[in-house]
């Protein structure tokens, strides 16, 4: 007989309590000397304020409270139970902007008289912080991340959430707070918000989604791959993400100015080359890592053999360093200059380089001043910034596998083909599988969006109807909502 629906998760039994005392007493310590490491030693111009908040162990989470007599005068007594959404708040990357997503919609659902029944409290969490993501934050979600960051909240009446790649939970596999604080035990509930960009989970992963009460994951394609990897099917519940379309709203912002950045590729008497700005070309826009994956590789080949300098288009690329130094510039000439690539008579297609740091807040900008984004990408969790320029009204060419498949359609987009599966050779999940995107059906796809400049608006413009009717903050908020009262009635820290 099958089992539950993976998107309709069968209701565990209440969670029993079992602290274990030796990890309350060993916790407190560990916890208190990484944030005085972070505080005391880091250089970190990061406001010391936030950083006590965010990062600083609270009695109130690190120590459940005993139990109290039925007639409790504590200040505990009668508050409502907690949600604890630890992720990596200050880092910036994928899991950054969607714990943020999540906790701005929490936030704003319950300030409009619902989810009155939990307070929310977050903590940072996983990656290291970035000083420069969070001065490019809004002062809205500075505001609110301090708010947030002081709420007090009892463990032994929590829900926490693990908002990060499981390597990050309890225990940790290299340094980084630990999610739950105290381990397993002690919170009334524990969820794992994670996913995969490849075919399969790792058995250690496995295992350690297998030791939260649930795990949430974004789309079908996760719900698949992890089951049949092997976690607890019971286990495993779609929650989608969020995108901003209030903040990622074209007709809310001017678009940046360009040219800016440095040209890698261009020919001789370019307009941008004198520093002309858009208005005669075509703008393609990037946003990535620079890793393999992101398909940063595909993305060259395809637009300097389809492009030359006769062409009145650009690519630009926002690129992020990922383990590498920021030489980005270098990096493209050598990659061309060891392919198998040949220049057009007529010169190379102009690439630019944006080498300077675009603040969240600036990002809309930037998307309002490009005329469709491209992203061939071999694997995605989800894709921030392909469904961020789908609110902008952009139309967006992306690979047809992985995280892209829950929102991406041939109405509000360009599907991109995969070639075929091929085998991950290094790193941490080496043997897994990943797409490999065809170049040609990018070159021509590409070709096709300048030529047809009518249908790109109307598929920029259906993308961003389906991100506000299926993906708004207010509609995942609802979503999230439920799961969590779900979790506090399997907890009994709620009545219905």
């Amino acid at each position: 007989m099958p089992g539950p629906s993976p998107t309709q998760t069968a209701q565990p039994d209440p969670k029993p309590k079992n602290h274990r005392r030796r990890l309350l007493f060993l916790a407190p310590p560990l916890l208190a000397v990484a944030v005085a490491l972070l505080l005391g030693a880091s250089t970190n111009p990061l406001p010391r304020r936030f950083l006590r908040l965010l990062l600083g162990p609270k009695t109130s989470v690190l120590r459940p409270a005993e139990p109290r007599p039925a007639a409790d005068p504590s200040p505990d007594a009668g508050r409502p139970p907690c949600v604890l959404w630890m992720a990596p708040f200050v880092s910036g990357g994928g899991y950054c902007s969607e714990a943020w997503s999540y906790v701005a919609a929490l936030d704003a659902h319950a300030a409009v008289g619902a989810g009155k029944n939990f307070t929310l409290a977050i903590a940072h969490h996983g990656d290291l912080e970035s000083p420069e993501f969070w001065f490019g934050l809004p002062e809205q979600s500075k505001n609110l991340a301090y708010r947030l960051a002081a709420t007090r909240c009892e463990l032994a009446r929590a829900v926490v959430v693990c908002h990060s790649e499981p390597g990050a939970w309890y225990p940790p596999m290299y340094e980084a707070l630990p999610c739950p604080p105290t381990g397993y035990d002690d919170p009334a509930f524990v969820i794992g918000r994670t996913m995969f960009e490849t075919d399969r989970v790792s058995p250690e992963h496995v295992r350690r989604c297998n030791q939260m009460d649930a795990v949430w994951v974004p789309t079908d394609f996760h719900v698949s791959t992890f089951v049949k990897s092997g976690v607890d099917r019971a286990k495993v519940v779609k929650v989608v993400q969020a995108v901003d379309v209030e903040f990622f709203d074209p007709a809310k912002h001017v678009a940046l100015p360009l040219p800016i950045g440095v040209p890698v590729m261009v020919p001789e008497g370019s307009r941008l080359e004198h520093g002309d700005p858009k208005g005669r070309g075509f703008v393609f826009l990037s946003v990535f890592k620079w890793e393999q994956r992101k398909g940063w590789d595909v993305l060259l080949r395809a637009f300097l053999q389809e492009f030359s300098g006769a062409d009145d288009v650009v690519l630009y690329l926002l690129i992020n360093a990922y383990h590498s130094d920021t030489n980005f510039i270098g990096k493209i000439r050598r990659f061309v200059e060891e392919s198998s690539i040949k220049e057009p008579a007529k010169g190379w297609a102009e690439i630019q380089v944006i080498d300077e740091h675009v603040p969240q807040s600036s990002l809309p900008s930037l998307y309002k001043a490009a005329d469709a984004f491209v992203l061939p990408t071999r694997g995605e969790g989800w894709g921030r910034p392909v469904v961020e320029a789908m609110a902008m009204a952009l139309p967006v060419i992306v690979t047809n596998w992985s995280g892209p498949t829950e929102y991406l359609t041939e109405e509000n987009g360009y599907p991109l083909d995969i070639d075929r599966l091929t085998e991950v050779t290094e790193g941490p999940f080496k043997g897994h599988l990943c797409a490999e995107p065809s170049v040609d059906h990018l070159r021509a796809l590409m070709r096709y969006v300048i030529g047809d400049r009518e249908e790109a608006r109307s598929k920029g413009k259906k993308a961003r109807e389906d991100m506000m009717e299926k993906f708004s903050p207010e509609i995942v908020a609802r979503i999230v909502a439920d799961k969590i009262q779900q979790a506090l009635v399997n907890t009994q820290l709620t009545e219905d």
